[in-house]
């Protein structure tokens, strides 16, 4: 089997989508330091956020149906032109020395929704330009880009911040986007376009593909419950350490050591193929329970952080896992829309877990959100165990596409 690298098709697309996770795993940070040192204001923070979030939510199904409608590359390559353009206005803004909000707001709603059109290609992308036997393979290599793009982003964010300026990290994040762009337009993507039909006959479409498969349809169930969960400790976690003495050291650890174990599972992920991979990858998931009780019950230090890591391993052995498994069962033509609804279902939950989280806290106690969030996230994911599609997913002796078709 050849290395995925070793095809040219795949080689500029790693290298273009290399400088694209970058770019969206800068973006938070900077923009957050970037708002802050201009504005002064944690308002003005929270409104340009949520600005760069809401349209992504909302335009997620649209932008699965535009992929699968438009060649991957195509929508790709535009959305990281629009994405360059934006980060180069707001670059110009801040160095300018008096940035305008509203300016800033605009043109990171504007990114949030091209990030909306962006993100279901990444599968058809993959699918497009490498063949089913090297799918493992270039998934967790992309995952691996993911998991250290998220390990180095924010600090390179701060790096660009403190050393050249806020504007100049959002000239060289905009500069980034435009070589993906220029990477991308050279790349051959094999696409099965769909017939020209109506908005919501595609969106019903793409939907019951998802509900036609009960490995899968569960299995978004049990990742917007863990979404939902790393929302509470994200939420809560801060609040119980920094009461304590040393407490913001031992947050940063717990944080990076979760950064590494995400990037030991994706590289796990590349070398084991699990006979049933939809089955082991979600009992994997369901580790996050570990460092949520152990938070919630006071244990040790040492223990909870050690948890953390093991719970971002299963998330990493996760992603090139699902990927592939998607990618090998889902028809190419309905490929964008599906994984719409995976991102819309899994981005959705976090907002609602930031929302209660608190909630929960004020009125009886960090303890409680951080047990439901254990409970809930814990029972989701094993529960997957139960249905027939996710133990059948990939047995010994059926393959993929016989087992979905005795669901479908």
């Amino acid at each position: 089997m050849p290395h995925p690298l070793r095809t040219r098709a795949f080689r500029l697309l790693f290298i273009g989508r290399t400088l694209s996770l970058l770019g969206d795993a800068v973006i938070p940070t900077a923009l957050s330091l970037a708002v802050y040192l201009a504005t002064g204001s944690t308002g003005a923070l929270a409104l340009v956020l949520g600005c760069a979030m809401v349209p992504k939510l909302l335009l997620l199904p649209l932008g699965g149906v535009v992929g699968d409608r438009l060649n991957a590359r195509t929508v790709a390559l535009t959305t990281d032109l629009v994405r360059c353009a934006t980060q180069l206005f707001v670059g110009v803004e801040l160095l300018g020395g008096d940035p305008a909000l509203w300016q800033i707001a605009l043109a990171e709603a504007i990114g949030g929704a091209a990030g909306a059109f962006a993100m279901p290609t990444a599968s058809p992308l993959i699918r497009g330009t490498v063949p089913e036997s090297g799918l493992l393979r270039a998934n967790a290599l992309m995952a691996v880009v993911s998991s250290s793009t998220r390990l180095g982003g924010p600090a390179l964010a701060g790096v660009l911040i403190l050393t050249a300026g806020p504007g100049w990290a959002f000239v060289l994040d905009g500069a980034g986007f435009a070589v993906s762009a220029a990477l991308l337009s050279a790349v051959e993507v094999r696409h099965v376009p769909i017939p020209r039909r109506s908005l919501l006959t595609d969106l019903r479409e793409g939907w019951s593909e998802v509900r036609g498969r009960d490995w899968y349809w569960t299995s978004l169930i049990a990742h917007a419950a863990w979404n939902g969960a790393a929302a509470v400790l994200m939420t809560v976690g801060p609040a119980l350490f920094v009461r304590e003495p040393g407490g913001k050291g031992v947050w940063v650890a717990l944080l990076q050591t979760g950064a590494v174990g995400l990037l030991l599972g994706s590289l796990l992920a590349g070398r084991i193929r699990p006979r049933r991979p939809v089955l082991v990858a979600n009992l994997g998931l369901a580790t996050y329970a570990l460092p949520l009780g152990l938070l919630a019950a006071h244990a040790p230090v040492a223990l909870t952080v050690a948890a953390y890591g093991v719970a971002q391993a299963g998330l990493g052995f996760l992603g090139p896992v699902w990927e592939t498994s998607v990618q090998s069962a889902v028809p190419a033509h309905a490929l964008a829309r599906v994984t719409s609804y995976d991102w819309l279902l899994s981005l959705g939950a976090m907002p609602l877990g930031y929302a209660l989280a608190p909630l929960a806290t004020s009125a009886w106690g960090a303890e409680v959100p951080l047990t439901v969030a254990a409970v809930v996230v814990g029972a989701a994911c094993l529960g997957t165990a139960a249905v027939p599609g996710v133990r059948r997913f990939g047995a010994p002796g059926k393959p993929v596409e016989h087992a979905l078709a005795t669901q479908t």
